[in-house]
């Protein structure tokens, strides 16, 4: 499976949440397939949105497009950082 971590700081989490939500349709159709967002412990507007997609590629023109990286600016996103992973096991404890 191939999942995309990306961690990133926001003006103001509320306004991120709603362009976030409202780009779920968009997301699904490039291919991601189940997300979980965080936030840091110590710092509200760090967020940490994990997914998982069918695949990097897909991930990577998606979240790389001029497209998103407008509805970021919108959404006061500064300084994402992206982690394109592919999973090597999971289990349960």
């Amino acid at each position: 499976m191939d999942h995309v971590l990306i961690i990133h700081a926001v003006k103001d989490y509320t306004a991120w949440k709603q362009v976030f939500d409202a780009a779920a349709s968009m997301r699904k159709a490039a291919g991601e397939q189940c997300y979980t967002v965080l936030r840091n412990e110590n710092d509200p507007n760090k967020i940490i949105h994990f997914s998982r997609w069918d695949s990097i590629a897909n991930a990577r023109a998606f979240f790389e497009s001029p497209r998103l990286v407008e509805i970021r600016r919108v959404a006061g996103v500064e300084a994402p950082e992206f982690h394109y992973l592919h999973e090597l096991e999971r289990g349960n404890l």
